[in-house]
């Protein structure tokens, strides 16, 4: 009698704990996201191999800071993928399951965007000591794996859009989150992929997404963030549906 009373308390606050660790790991991952492409991003100068490689060596500091920044922000949203798989496993486990695969792929992917993003700091710095490469051959390399960099992280992007697609649909199909949630997700998603498609096509209107984008990841996942990290989730119908999945 007596363990079932203190085990009990445990089972029933586990989602809401869930939920709010999943909330603050994924808030930490919008503001660590957030500074890393507004610092690494203002030292790119598409085109233009001199002035990039100029910013880079006169803002290393930043520069290497900004990719410390995209580790943490990667961390975090590893952590909050599996916390959010088992919030959301008792709507649909094999959907939840399909979302997390969607999002480790999309961090692998953004881990491989921090390490070119890296590279032009070593390429740099062989500037000042070789002098079997010109100047300008090593800032054109320098720009291009930055290039590349950026590129991947296009790639990743269409994987964290299918994630948050997902998470969107489940909530939609859950009954301890509001709805509403769910719905600022999937238009999230759609403008994640949107955004990465239009440049793998080059489309001309790209230039022009990138405040549509931004402010649909804000309002989706900020939304579910502070949300889960405030609220949580209803225990009660969490536990409910919980059992009939089971």
């Amino acid at each position: 009698m007596n363990t079932a009373v203190m085990t009990e308390p445990i089972t029933e606050t586990s989602p809401l704990l869930e939920a709010r660790a999943a909330g603050f790991f994924w808030l930490m991952t919008i503001l660590t996201g957030m500074f890393a492409f507004v610092a690494g991003g203002r030292f790119v100068v598409p085109g233009d191999a001199a002035i990039t490689a100029t910013n880079i060596m006169a803002n290393e500091s930043l520069y290497r800071w900004s990719v410390v920044a995209n580790l943490v922000a990667t961390v975090c949203y590893l952590t909050v993928t599996l916390l959010i798989y088992v919030l959301l496993k008792p709507v649909s486990r094999n959907i939840s399951l399909l979302g997390a695969f969607f999002s480790l792929t999309g961090c692998a992917t953004g881990s491989l965007s921090c390490l070119l993003f890296l590279a032009p700091i070593g390429i740099l710095e062989g500037a000042r000591h070789l002098s079997g490469f010109p100047v300008e051959q090593l800032q054109v390399q320098a720009l291009t794996f930055v290039t590349l960099s950026l590129q991947a992280g296009d790639i990743g992007l269409v994987f964290f859009g299918l994630h948050v697609l997902t998470v969107g649909y489940l909530i939609r199909r859950s009954a301890f989150l509001p709805r509403i949630l769910g719905a600022l997700l999937i238009v999230t998603g759609v403008c994640y992929l949107t955004n990465s498609f239009a440049s793998f096509l080059a489309l001309p209107f790209k230039a022009y997404l990138l405040p549509f984008v931004a402010a649909g990841g804000l309002l989706g996942e900020g939304s579910l963030s502070l949300w889960l990290l405030v609220k949580g989730v209803n225990v009660q119908r969490w536990n409910e549906q919980a059992s009939l999945g089971r």
